[in-house]
């Protein structure tokens, strides 16, 4: 799929972005357009992987010529670039709507100026049901990429929803793991908060798949395990060897949730089981011959998907922490 093709990655010196670009090396590209605002993260990530193929933008995704710049000959976007720290949207709620709402625009914008073959929006399970300002903002990112193929482009454009994705910037595992050692003391929000979790490896493959299957319009829903978040402390905790750490609870911060949802009961009515992978969210607006491709999938029987229900047992979080290489 990737063979001798152009790929511009936007945020692509984040943890996924990191991922997503070694993932996509082996299979011979002609270029990578790593674009981001971060010059130290863009020179380290350049030393790191030392392959003549990834090439560096310094530029934000508000700056639409820079953004048109960058995506000059591209084929494929993966659109990986947001503010996306609750309390930090919730306290900066214009940042995050010029980068998340804005930003996303210029990228669908530039992706059509460029004839790019297909755009991959990278969206969270609070955008399901959004009850803070970044889950509200990719929503509506969602709604925009939806849209695009709607305008008469020949670009494709389709979003993939996910959870929490273990070891990314600002993950809790690392959050965790530093208050262990550094305080023997771990906060968490309640006792009772549950998220989905995932492998950023296992994200990434995931990610391909629905780049490969999609058609455009599509919202492709990653199934993910759930747990308890002081479970997964707990675990921590344990293989940390630390003697007497603390778990104390904070209370719940503004806009979180105490258990999220990848799919919403209204999004149910329009929802296919794609496979034991995916559930595919198919819009409610009429984009040409989308339907009929889905049309012999089974229907979604569950009215939501909630990180309350199917919870891991401390020893599958346990192994799913040892594969990432947590542990």
């Amino acid at each position: 799929m990737f063979n001798n093709k152009r790929i511009l990655v936007t945020g692509g010196t984040g943890s996924w972005g990191h991922e997503l670009v070694r993932q996509l090396l082996p299979q011979e590209p002609l270029e990578i357009i790593v674009f981001s605002r971060n010059e130290s993260s863009q020179v380290a990530m350049s030393r790191e992987f030392e392959d003549a193929r990834l090439t560096f933008h310094i530029g934000d995704i508000r700056d639409k010529e820079a953004l048109s710049h960058a995506c000059r000959g591209v084929d494929y976007v993966f659109h990986l670039a947001a503010l996306k720290h609750v309390p930090v949207c919730e306290e900066q709620p214009y940042e995050a709507l010029k980068t998340n709402v804005i930003g996303t625009q210029n990228v669908i914008e530039t992706a059509m100026d460029n004839k790019v073959d297909k755009v991959i929006y990278i969206s969270t399970d609070k955008a399901a049901n959004p009850s803070n300002f970044y889950g509200m903002t990719k929503a509506i990112g969602e709604k925009l990429i939806v849209y695009a193929n709607l305008l008469r482009s020949s670009t494709s454009f389709v979003c993939v929803r996910g959870g929490n994705v273990l070891g990314t910037n600002g993950s809790v595992v690392h959050l965790f793991k530093d208050q262990i050692k550094q305080k023997r003391k771990v906060g968490i929000t309640s006792k009772e908060m549950t998220r989905f979790f995932l492998t950023l490896q296992d994200a990434i493959k995931l990610l391909f798949k629905a780049t490969e299957v999609s058609v455009g319009g599509e919202i492709f829903v990653i199934t993910m395990p759930t747990c308890r978040i002081v479970d997964l402390a707990e675990v921590l905790i344990e293989a940390s060897g630390e003697p007497s750490v603390e778990i104390v609870e904070k209370g719940i911060r503004p806009g979180e949730k105490i258990h999220e949802i990848l799919m919403s009961d209204y999004e149910s009515l329009t929802t296919i089981v794609y496979d034991e992978q995916y559930l595919v969210i198919l819009p409610t607006l009429e984009i040409p011959g989308l339907k009929d491709v889905y049309r012999h999938y089974p229907k979604v029987t569950f009215p939501s998907f909630s990180s309350e229900h199917q919870l891991m047992t401390k020893e599958e979080i346990r192994l799913l922490l040892a594969e990432g290489g947590f542990l």
